[in-house]
């Protein structure tokens, strides 16, 4: 049977919809170690080449360089390719990359191979994002959510099997992880070589729940809609930055020490899992924008929490509710692109948000220091992160009021 016709078989939501599903999530675990071994393993790097903390901390920014990229880059291909075979090459670049980290003779070189490895690793995020978005219809945002869940229990499995592979040092944990990335990424890949099915025609809509409010009328030209897209993308991942990067040197200040800074992050990310579940479901109903939208707006008043809440279980009660706010905006860009663009450009501009968003908690993370090193505390970057929050609820705001304007004129 030709590829043609078993993609004519398959449709929207189907049990082929779901395993690929399960398919993509286990990727997105896998490969994003890319993101969060470099974290564990810092201390010891740092004194093996006994560099300085900046120099060490410059191979995480380098990482995160290569994931930006890469999520556009690799973005391209899978709209011209498929998803497999990119992957299956970002995928052997990942485990390439931890390999190269582990030979490493200087801590620039070594920043240079985790610059591989975030490009590798990016490939099981923005790009399985865009691909699972062709296979779902009715249930697209919760598949979405759960894809980029992935992420995040990667954050919770991957430190704990770095720290009891550390026994042998960080070179080998490093060799480890490599071979084990090429090992069962391009072997997994080679399940998802099938093509997505058709959309639904017009006479199956019947089998539909009913049509998402701001869903099928682009407010804006796709231009101007991305560029709004990526401005939004910063000015959320900036806020979002502010507990994420310094809760732990937060902590430290406050005399509550790393071990608590620590546990509080895990709750955000625990708790994000939670928070992305039910944004994916959300969205089904109510769209990716008013989702969002949701999510902005809670996060910002989390923030606000942070300001008169100082005290150890206070942090960690707001440190969970913050998880619970922010986990499912970064998701639902790429709902929004899948509402509003063109379906065949779906990798290249989900890429492309999903590389502002890193480039948000890149610029929020330094400037949050900035600001702290300048005023002694970080009250005024909790604030500044409060403010970049508005800005993205202000985008939001302005594309869901055209949208709902877009409507009423295609009603008459």
């Amino acid at each position: 049977m030709t590829p043609i016709s078993q993609a004519a078989r398959r449709r929207p939501d189907d049990i082929h919809a779901w395993l690929r599903l399960a398919v993509c999530v286990a990727l997105g675990t896998i490969g994003s170690v890319g993101m969060w071994a470099v974290v564990v393993v810092l201390p010891r790097v740092q004194a093996d080449f006994g560099a300085e903390r900046a120099e060490a901390s410059l191979s995480y920014t380098s990482a995160m360089i290569g994931f930006a990229l890469g999520n556009v880059l690799i973005g391209r291909y899978v709209d011209r390719l498929g998803v497999a075979i990119p992957v299956a090459v970002a995928g052997a670049a990942l485990g390439a990359g931890f390999i190269l980290s582990s030979l490493s003779h200087s801590i620039w070189l070594f920043a240079l191979c985790q610059a591989l490895v975030g490009f590798g690793a990016s490939s099981t995020f923005g790009p399985l994002l865009a691909d699972i978005s062709h296979w779902f219809e009715r249930r697209r945002g919760i598949a979405v959510a759960m894809v980029a869940c992935g992420n995040y229990l990667a954050g919770v499995v991957w430190p704990t099997v770095i720290q009891l592979l550390l026994g042998s040092g960080w070179r080998m944990t490093f060799f480890y992880i490599g071979a084990f990335c090429i090992a069962s990424i391009i072997p997994v890949t080679l399940l998802l070589r099938p093509k997505p099915p058709e959309p639904v025609g017009v006479q199956d809509t019947r089998d539909l729940p009913r049509l998402r409010p701001d869903a099928g009328h682009s407010p804006f030209p796709p231009a101007v809609l991305q560029g709004l897209l990526i401005v939004a993308g910063i000015g959320c991942c900036v806020a979002m930055s502010m507990p994420q990067v310094h809760i732990v040197a937060y902590c430290v200040d406050l005399g509550y020490g790393i071990a608590r800074g620590a546990e509080m992050l895990s709750l955000m990310l625990g708790a994000g899992i939670i928070s992305r579940l039910a944004s994916g479901f959300l969205a089904d109903y109510i769209g990716g924008v008013r989702t969002l939208l949701i999510g902005s707006v809670l996060q910002g008043l989390s923030l606000l929490l942070y300001l008169p809440f100082d005290g150890l279980v206070s942090l960690y009660i707001v440190s969970l509710v913050f998880g619970l706010s922010q986990g499912g905006i970064v998701p639902s860009y790429a709902i929004i692109v899948r509402e509003y663009l063109p379906a065949r450009e779906a990798g290249q501009r989900v890429g492309i948000v999903i590389m502002a968003t890193i480039a948000g908690m890149a610029l929020g993370g330094w400037m949050s220091g900035w600001i702290y090193d300048l005023t002694g505390s970080y009250r005024a970057a909790f604030l500044n992160g409060i403010a970049w929050n508005l800005l993205n609820v202000g985008v939001m705001v302005t594309i869901l009021m055209r949208s709902r304007r877009a409507e009423r004129v295609v009603a008459v």
